[in-house]
């Protein structure tokens, strides 16, 4: 706005000061006009004996008055200052004069004094005389024109630059308030479990009669649809994870069962070899598929709405713990440590943090083939605990790196499997994690593989003390 009113300021006060300058030139030229036909007359009466022109009655202070006779200027003069005192031309103003054309007004510079409106006429006796007015009152006028047309427009833009501020940051207070509304939206976890959304643009910024109040509207009724979407997804969860657990709890029975069936083959001696190998597949798979149901059922437990208990527990003696029993399951594998000296204390469920802790050991253990190195370590810094496991084997698949938190994810043959699993593991992995406060991240190429989890070491559990080593 400022910039464009500084345009027009300035488009405005150049048209007035060529319009003032040039109706003051036809002014000049209407008095050009009259002093001239002043000294014809002046000379017609008195002709030339020896009475200079700037002697004719009338003549205003600073006129030019000259004779050319013949090429030759003659009678030129100046009625200098307000005294009217004669002054005599040098030579290069006369011959400035001397190089007029006849009839009409020019304007010409004479040396030293400045810019002239002239005009030469050629009154009957045949000598041309040459009347000039001094320019120097028009710039003036000019001049001061401009000065006070900058200043009314500076001074109008300043006033139009601070009210137009005030007005427009008034105008869009509104629309403050409904940005305020949505960064408030774009704050809440609206990515998992149940989700309410009661923030909504307030009726005052609403009203449909503005364009502000239009958007407001627009807003608060896509908020609405979103929270019947979230209420909806958040039922459809609720409904899916009461399946999984109701499905999860009743199969662990009859998979017990068929278990406890197929064991008893063992006893029996003369069971023929065809039906032995069926028993045994039966019994392999209802082992896989109890350890799918115990994961479902795991994963359908750990509701986020659900309250938790939390306790301070000694994340480094349960990184030990797991390691030892992965060194058990995988004795093919080298199995190494990286701890602090000092105990590492968090807050959380211990059997969570443990199940998560084994089933990242279990994931290097089983997707990588002998002779691999696992390393597990364990940092510690002022609000936060971080372990890795990280792994020298063939590495996770690009396209699979973005999806292996995801539910029934399995890797393909360059990570190759050791008997059966869910696809759960890491799954489990992210909601124990995340249930904590904290986060799981994963970093893989050929030759090494390292998973990195962060969890917050909550306010008012210290670090627990060294103790001596028996």
């Amino acid at each position: 706005m400022v910039c464009l009113l500084a345009a027009m300021c300035l488009i405005v006060g150049v048209v007035t000061v060529a319009v003032m300058h040039h109706s003051q030139i036809v002014q000049l030229d209407a008095q050009l006009t009259t002093a001239s036909h002043r000294a014809t007359a002046f000379d017609v009466q008195v002709g030339s004996d020896n009475v200079p022109l700037t002697a004719a009655p009338g003549v205003a202070a600073d006129t030019v008055l000259a004779r050319v006779v013949g090429g030759r200027t003659t009678d030129a003069g100046l009625l200098a200052g307000a005294n009217g005192a004669h002054r005599d031309l040098s030579a290069p103003q006369m011959a400035v004069l001397r190089r007029l054309p006849l009839g009409h007004p020019v304007t010409r510079n004479l040396p030293g004094l400045g810019d002239y409106r002239m005009i030469a006429t050629r009154p009957p006796d045949g000598d041309v005389l040459i009347t000039a007015l001094p320019l120097a009152p028009l710039h003036a006028a000019s001049q001061r024109l401009v000065a006070v047309d900058s200043g009314v427009s500076l001074a109008t833009l300043l006033l139009t630059g601070l009210l137009g501020a005030l007005i427009i940051r008034k105008t869009l207070r509104p629309l403050d308030r409904i940005a305020a509304t949505a960064r408030t939206v774009a704050e809440l976890p609206l990515h998992r479990g149940e989700v309410t959304l009661p923030v909504r643009v307030p009726e005052i910024d609403v009203d449909s009669r503005t364009e502000v109040g239009q958007v407001g509207a627009a807003l608060n009724r896509m908020l609405g649809h979103v929270a019947d979407a979230l209420t909806a997804r958040q039922a459809s969860e609720t409904r899916l994870r009461r399946f999984s657990a109701e499905a999860s709890h009743e199969l662990r029975t009859p998979l017990a069962a068929i278990r406890g069936y197929a064991e008893l083959t063992h006893r029996v001696d003369d069971v023929p070899s065809d039906v032995a190998h069926a028993m045994r597949r039966i019994e392999s798979e209802t082992e896989r598929m109890t350890v799918l149901v115990e994961d479902l059922l795991r994963l359908a437990r750990l509701e986020p709405d659900r309250p938790q208990t939390y306790e301070p527990v000694d994340l480094s003696w349960l990184v030990i713990d797991a390691v030892s029993d992965a060194r058990v399951a995988g004795p093919d594998h080298d199995w190494r440590l990286d701890l602090p000296e000092e105990p590492v204390t968090v807050t959380g469920d211990e059997a969570n943090l443990y199940q998560a802790v084994a089933n990242l050991l279990t994931n290097s253990r089983l997707h990588t083939p002998p002779g691999t190195t696992v390393t597990t370590s364990l940092t510690v810094s002022a609000d936060q605990a971080t372990l890795s496991v990280v792994d020298d084997g063939p590495g996770i698949p690009a396209d699979l790196l973005p999806h292996v938190f995801d539910r029934f994810t399995r890797a393909d043959t360059r990570r190759r499997r050791v008997g059966g699993t869910s696809g759960l593991g890491l799954a489990i992995v992210k909601a124990f994690v995340e249930a904590h406060g904290g986060n799981v991240a994963v970093n893989s190429h050929v030759g090494r593989t390292e998973f990195t989890v962060r969890l917050p070491i909550r306010p008012g559990v210290r670090q627990a003390p060294p103790q001596a080593s028996s």
